[in-house]
C-alpha cells in the first residue's frame, strides 16, 4: 500500500474515533487533500484508492495537473483553497468544483459574470478574516452578514464559510466562532481544520478538512 494511502485510512480513522469520543451522530466531515505543489505521482495512489476531493492553491498549477485527470475521472471534486485573483476567474471556473475563498466584492462581481458565460456554478465558501489579522485576506465579521447577501443576490451558490486561524494561536475559540456564524447564516458547511488542528474542528461541526502534509508528506 503507498504511503500516501495508509496516510489517508490512519486520518481517516482517528477521525471516527474522535466522532464516537464526541458522540456526534452529523455527517463525517469530507478530507480535502490538499496536493498543491505533489507531482501526480503522489496523488495517483489516491484517486486509484477511491478518495475523490482534492485542494489546490494555484490555478495554473492546478490546471496543468488536474485537467486530464478531470476528463478520464468525473467523479474527482477539485477545491480552490487558496487567494483566486479576479484575472483567474475564467480559468478557475471551468476546473473548480468548489471555491474556498472568496474575500472580496470585486471577486464576487466576477464570479457571477463568469458564470453566466460559462454556464458553471461552482460551490463557493466566503473567507472569513476569523483573527481579524491585517496581512490575511477574508470578510471582516461585523460585514458578513452584509456580505453574504450581496454575494446570494448575485446568484452565487453560497454554501459555506471558511476560515484560516491566527498560527500560534489555540484554534478552537475561532473554530467556535465560525460554527456560530456559519448557523446564523443557515450554512450547511464550514471549510476549517487543517493537518495541525483537523481534530479540534471536528469538535465544532467542520464538513471539510484541508489536509495536505498528513496525507502528502512536508512540502519542500
Amino acid at each position: 500500500m503507498h504511503k500516501t494511502v495508509q496516510s489517508l485510512i490512519n486520518i481517516q480513522s482517528s477521525i471516527k474515533s474522535k466522532l464516537i469520543d464526541l458522540k456526534y451522530k452529523h455527517r463525517i466531515p469530507k478530507i480535502i487533500a490538499v496536493s498543491k505543489t505533489f507531482e501526480l505521482d503522489h496523488i495517483l495512489p489516491l484517486i486509484n484508492h477511491g478518495h475523490i476531493d482534492y485542494g489546490e492553491n494555484k490555478v495554473q498549477e492546478a490546471i496543468e495537473k488536474w485537467t486530464d485527470i478531470k476528463i478520464k475521472n468525473n467523479k474527482i471534486k477539485l477545491h480552490l483553497v487558496g487567494k483566486l485573483q479576479t484575472n483567474k476567474v475564467k480559468f478557475a471556473l471551468k476546473l473548480f468544483d468548489f471555491i474556498h475563498s472568496l474575500d472580496s466584492e470585486k471577486l464576487a462581481k466576477k464570479i457571477a459574470e463568469e458564470q453566466i458565460k460559462q454556464n458553471l456554478k461552482p460551490k463557493i465558501f466566503i473567507q472569513i478574516n476569523i483573527g481579524n489579522e491585517p496581512q490575511k485576506s477574508g470578510i471582516l465579521k461585523e460585514n458578513l452578514t452584509e456580505f453574504y447577501n450581496f454575494s446570494k443576490k448575485l446568484g452565487l451558490d453560497i454554501v459555506g464559510t471558511m476560515c484560516l486561524p491566527p498560527f500560534e494561536e489555540d484554534s478552537s475559540k475561532y473554530f467556535s466562532e465560525m460554527n456560530k456564524l456559519n448557523q446564523k447564516l443557515n450554512l450547511n458547511e464550514i471549510s476549517m481544520g487543517m493537518s495541525s488542528d483537523y481534530l479540534n474542528a471536528i469538535e465544532f461541526k467542520s464538513t471539510y478538512l484541508r489536509i495536505g502534509s498528513n496525507i502528502f508528506g512536508q512540502r519542500i
